[in-house]
């Protein structure tokens, strides 16, 4: 890794066996078995405690594979011991937070014993340290929690019908589901986020006393005001931050940051959005002196979005902006010694750096891997979640020297079916890297074939372990893996951010297929026979790839654009899509060079297409227009035609149900082994 987070330079980044420490020695192997891979424990997130106790989120696969279920276990912060599950219920814990009296908070829907009469929604729970967890507070809408002060007061969100308040909300639900109403009144944008719809809830912030009392802190918001709002509460209570919505022309929105009093609901403007910037997540210090925000530039047809982390003194003063170099924000976090914590993508891996509030200077605490959910711990360490390529994501103590220990968790992997390599290639200049893995045997005499994987966003990286994109599957199955870190992905600064900009398929491809050439050079990797694969910005690179070479045997398409003049306006993001593209009149070349739709008739290779009805980020309406286009278009007899479509129903921008990600996972890879490996067509009807 490179020594400095500023360094521009591209020292390859070295996968790390992991830290020291005692972790279980039980762990899953069998990678041929995918059902058994979809059922291998996942850690969500993590607490620390004021009395030095650590809680993590863990999520398994329930017994028929319809959803994901987490519950809640103790670990041991020396690495020692085995965890401890504290949770058993058949609807799940989440999003473990400390009181500070040493009780564990948490979020979930699972029945209440002393009221029977309420409805199946989340509920804030308390679990002492000895005794059964009972319910906190509860709401009609659901009550999630968000931060809790040093007095034990509570801050949530709840979801309240337009026009209501908390006290009628119960009745006003009753009658809406009684009589099946399902209608949405809109008066401007946006209407949708993800997989749901905006306009039919009014989300509201909430106070909630240790007696379990709420108070509603913004009774006056409509619909759009905090849809997607992140909020935090000052150490004494006495005030929300929380980032403020409101819509301006042309169908967009902006994010400024508010402060609420929370005593007499005052509310008053902090940070103010205009044109060019916006504010978001906001995160008090420890002392309540400071609030930590992410300041983002608005994207343009000429740059994209930089975000860039500020500390602003609440009682007025400069801000100091964080000096990040190259790293991209992912996890923040202040730490009791009032440093401020920032985990990120770096150099096809990740780090985590400390912040000097006052200058902005920092130094590395941990790198080689990616970093998520920072807990830090009273005796100055952190926890975290520490993930690579190869590994899952595993809970870390880290000291501030770097000395890291893994704690014992479940859901190890042992045994991977292959070998991880970072590769690079000088492509005009810059180097552009990804990883590599490679089956056990392959030789010259018997080369693998390989496969191409390109990842969405476009700002994101191919450097930790995806449940949902696991290389390994393919490699057990005798398949090299190529994940290539082209332009505009995560972890190379600005200028590896807007490097392709904006959105240009014909840069990416360059790039990627300059790296794939390269690696293609080995002996023990056949070049005769590949694939390649994408999602989303992947995805709309598989179907725009798919019109402009022929050079693979199969192609598949997850989530992908196909027709850019009608997603642009029917995505969820249609403000920013057409502020950074325009109209299609205003920059024909663009449309015209970059739509997938306008190379259907050079489509020669098999397409494998899979998408979520409930996509609302790239609505079906691309899968169904790409389907039209490839069957329409296919000159043989129908039963010829190698084009395939899996559509999922009830899934969205990704595949959440462990039996859906099963038969995704087994669709691919046979769909693949036809066109790749010669092996026997996939029936008409799935055999899973």
């Amino acid at each position: 890794m490179p020594e400095s987070p500023t360094s521009s330079g591209s020292a390859a980044p070295t996968p790390s066996s992991g830290p020291s420490g005692a972790p279980d020695p039980a762990g899953f192997t069998d990678f041929s078995d995918v059902d058994g891979f979809l059922r291998i424990p996942r850690l969500a997130s993590l607490a620390a405690g004021p009395d030095g106790r650590a809680v993590a989120a863990i999520q398994e696969a329930d017994e028929p594979g319809a959803k994901l279920v987490s519950s809640l276990w103790e670990l041991d912060t020396a690495g020692e011991r085995p965890a401890r599950r504290l949770t058993f219920s058949q609807k799940g814990e989440s999003s473990p937070v400390f009181a500070p009296d040493g009780s564990l908070l948490f979020s979930s829907a699972r029945p209440d014993p002393q009221n029977e009469g309420d409805e199946d929604t989340s509920a804030i729970w308390r679990l002492p340290r000895t005794g059964e967890a009972q319910v906190v507070a509860s709401a009609p809408g659901g009550l999630s929690l968000l931060a809790v002060a040093d007095d034990g007061m509570l801050l949530g969100a709840t979801e309240v019908l337009p026009g209501g308040t908390l006290e009628d909300d119960a009745e006003r639900r009753k009658a809406r589901k009684d009589a099946e109403q399902t209608t949405i009144w809109h008066t401007g944008m946006p209407i949708r986020q993800w997989d749901h719809e905006i306009g039919d809830r009014s989300r509201r912030l909430v106070l909630v006393t240790p007696e379990g009392d709420l108070t509603d802190l913004t009774p006056d918001v409509g619909t759009v005001t905090l849809y997607s709002a992140s909020a935090d509460l000052s150490p004494d209570g006495a005030t929300v931050a929380t980032s403020w919505t409101q819509r301006v022309r042309g169908g967009e929105t902006r994010s400024s940051i508010a402060l609420i009093d929370t005593a007499t609901l005052r509310r008053s403007a902090l940070l103010v959005a205009d044109d060019d910037a916006q504010y978001g997540s906001p995160l008090f210090s420890r002392d309540g002196q400071r609030l930590a925000v992410i300041r983002s530039t608005t994207s343009t047809p000429t740059d994209t979005s930089y975000s860039r982390l500020e500390i602003h003194p609440i009682g007025g003063g400069d801000p100091v902006t964080a000096r990040l170099g190259d790293l991209s924000i992912g996890d923040v976090e202040w730490a009791d010694d009032g440093t401020l914590l920032v985990a990120g993508d770096l150099h096809s891996s990740g780090a985590i750096l400390t912040v000097d509030p006052d200058t902005g200077a920092v130094r590395t605490v941990a790198d080689g891997a990616v970093f998520s959910a920072l807990a830090p711990a009273p005796d100055g360490s952190v926890l975290a979640l520490r993930s690579d390529v190869a590994t899952p994501a595993r809970p870390v103590r880290i000291a501030m020297d770097g000395a890291a220990r893994e704690l014992p968790a479940p859901g190890t992997v042992t045994d991977l079916p292959g070998t991880l390599e970072w590769v690079g290639a000088d492509v005009d200049g810059v180097v552009v890297g990804g990883w590599l893995c490679l089956p056990r045997g392959a030789t010259a005499e018997e080369p693998a074939p390989v496969m191409l994987w390109v990842h969405g966003g476009p700002h994101g990286s191919y450097n930790a372990w995806s449940w949902r994109w696991c290389p390994w599957l393919a490699v057990e199955r005798g398949y090299a893996v190529l994940m290539p870190d082209p332009a505009m992905s995560t972890g190379y600064g600005d200028a590896g951010l807007n490097r392709g900009w904006p959105r240009r398929p014909d840069v990416v491809f360059h790039e990627c297929e300059r790296l794939f050439d390269t690696v293609l050079a080995r002996p023990e990797l056949d070049g005769s026979r590949t694939a390649m694969l994408g999602a989303s910005f992947g995805g709309f690179m598989a179907n725009w790839i798919a019109g402009h070479t022929d050079r693979f045997d199969a192609i598949v398409t997850h989530a992908g654009l196909w027709a850019l003049e009608q997603q642009h306006r029917t995505t969820d993001a249609a403000a920013s899509k057409m502020r950074v593209h325009r109209h299609e009149d205003e920059d024909p070349d663009w449309y015209r060079t970059s739509s997938p739709h306008r190379a259907v008739g050079a489509i020669t290779t098999p397409m494998l297409v899979t998408h979520g009805n409930r996509d609302y980020r790239v609505p079906i309406s691309e899968a169904l227009r790409l389907w039209w286009d490839l069957v329409s278009t296919w000159d043989g007899p129908p039963e010829t035609m190698p084009h395939r479509f899996l559509q999922l129903t009830s899934e969205n921008h990704w595949v959440l149900t462990p039996s859906n990600a099963l038969a995704w996972n087994q669709t691919v890879l046979a769909f693949c082994d036809q066109h790749v490996l010669g092996a026997e067509p996939v029936p008409e009807v799935l055999p899973w």
